[in-house]
């Protein structure tokens, strides 16, 4: 075998080989934060009330896009949770809506329990919203636009804790096991750090 096409093999083997570990690599490299929704928000759907419109819809759907935008351009690096993939940080977010007929206003309300990468509870954060709008006019625009409104407030109050940042620059410690995304539905509840909840969303002021 002539020289030169034995450099040609050895250089084809190396960029196989170095194309296979960016692979790995890319395959391997947590995220910086993962989102987990529960399959419920995606089966189940929720009714928002008029005195002669409903508007039924499923809040995962309604919510994840939402949810990944808001996050993903903070954060950079965020996925939802897919299998055993690992991140830095695991946030579960749980969406409410509701609908004053009387105040003709929706009201957002999203819960996020955030924890480490290897299960440990960060806090929970809740972000609330209130938007004027008629139930019979574009239901879904609405809706997205509310719980919209509801992710910036949340993230307002998860960027001004410093051990969200913490775990998303620094990831787990040494020794420490990721938890895979399966497991983040038997987490247990973080501690909340935020109790406003939408007591408020019957009263016009």
């Amino acid at each position: 075998m002539k020289l030169h096409q034995i450099i040609r093999i050895a250089c084809l083997a190396c960029a196989l080989l170095g194309a296979a570990a960016a692979a790995h690599a890319e395959e391997t490299a947590p995220a910086k934060m993962l989102v987990y929704i529960s399959p419920q928000e995606y089966t189940y759907s929720i009714k928002l009330w008029h005195y002669f419109d409903d508007y039924w819809f499923k809040q995962g759907p309604a919510v994840e896009p939402v949810a990944l935008e808001t996050l993903g351009a903070e954060y950079g690096d965020v996925k939802m949770c897919e299998a055993n993939n690992a991140g830095n940080t695991l946030v579960w977010i749980k969406p409410r809506m509701y609908y004053n007929p009387q105040m003709g206003t929706y009201y957002g309300e999203i819960t996020a329990d955030v924890f480490t990468g290897s299960g440990k509870a960060i806090g929970t954060y809740v972000g609330e919203s209130r938007k004027l709008g008629f139930l019979d006019v574009y239901p879904e625009r609405q809706v997205e636009t509310t719980y919209r409104l509801a992710m910036q407030n949340l993230l307002v109050k998860m960027k001004a804790d410093q051990a969200i940042q913490t775990a998303i620059t620094d990831g787990i410690s040494v020794g420490e096991t990721k938890s895979p995304c399966a497991m983040v539905a038997v987490l247990p509840p973080a501690k909340p750090n935020d109790l406003n909840y939408f007591f408020k969303r019957l009263s016009p002021n």
